[in-house]
């Protein structure tokens, strides 16, 4: 028997206002604890260094150059490079008896970054610690 003839069935609802709430509620939260940071910007504090110039005998000055294509030259002598280690034995036949010579590194601004690195490679590998850059002022 049907005893609720007269009463119509009520269709169930969805309460939209607290699901608003908790999705605002979680909104609010991610604003709060997200960093923002600027990624086109690059700020960077580099350190600064003064000294004075060494009292101590020079040593002797190894002067090696790469240009952009990647043609190497030992003081100013053209210069083969066929691996690490074959340009480690010519940086020790420049440096002669000179047990810790000072590499200078001239390198092409359109040089590739191993260039350099292969230069590093060998110098260590010939066992010379002492290994300078050199660069020129910008033209005002």
């Amino acid at each position: 028997m049907n005893f609720q003839r007269g009463r119509t069935r009520e269709e169930p609802e969805i309460n939209l206002i607290p699901m608003i709430d908790v999705l605002m509620v979680i909104l609010i939260f991610l604003m709060v604890t997200t960093s923002y940071a600027k990624f086109s910007e690059l700020q960077i504090n580099l350190p600064q260094a003064s000294g004075e110039e060494a009292n101590n005998t020079p040593s002797k000055q190894i002067y090696v150059a790469v240009d952009a294509s990647e043609q190497y030259a030992i003081n100013n002598a053209h210069a083969n490079f066929g691996g690490i280690d074959s340009f480690a034995q010519a940086l020790k036949k420049a440096a002669g008896e000179e047990a810790e010579p000072t590499i200078i590194i001239s390198a092409d601004a359109k040089a590739p970054h191993q260039s350099v690195i292969n230069i590093m490679e060998a110098a260590r590998v010939a066992g010379f610690g002492r290994i300078t850059f050199t660069t020129q002022n910008p033209a005002k």
